[in-house]
């Protein structure tokens, strides 16, 4: 028998964990993993929020699988905090 995953449970907001969890740390998230092991099911609807919330979302295909990752900086290129 394989080992099952254990999904965290966030207890923030999933906008507030993916904000926390991938601005500026370089880490990226596939929808995949972020169902599988955070039970985050609308990854890509997550990550346009927080686009519109102006940050910049950086969206990689790879063969099959997307993944995503935020940067440091804002749109406008400043690295201060966001109420998400």
């Amino acid at each position: 028998m394989g080992r099952k995953a254990k999904t965290v449970t966030l207890g923030v907001s999933q906008k507030q964990f993916l904000y926390d969890h991938l601005r500026g740390t370089g880490k990226t998230l596939t929808p995949k993993k972020a169902a599988k092991k955070y039970g985050i099911k609308q990854l890509p609807a997550r990550m346009s929020e927080l686009r519109l919330l102006g940050l910049q979302v950086r969206t990689k295909k790879e063969k099959n699988e997307t993944s995503y990752a935020i940067s440091a900086r804002d749109i406008y290129g400043s690295r201060s905090k966001l109420a998400v």
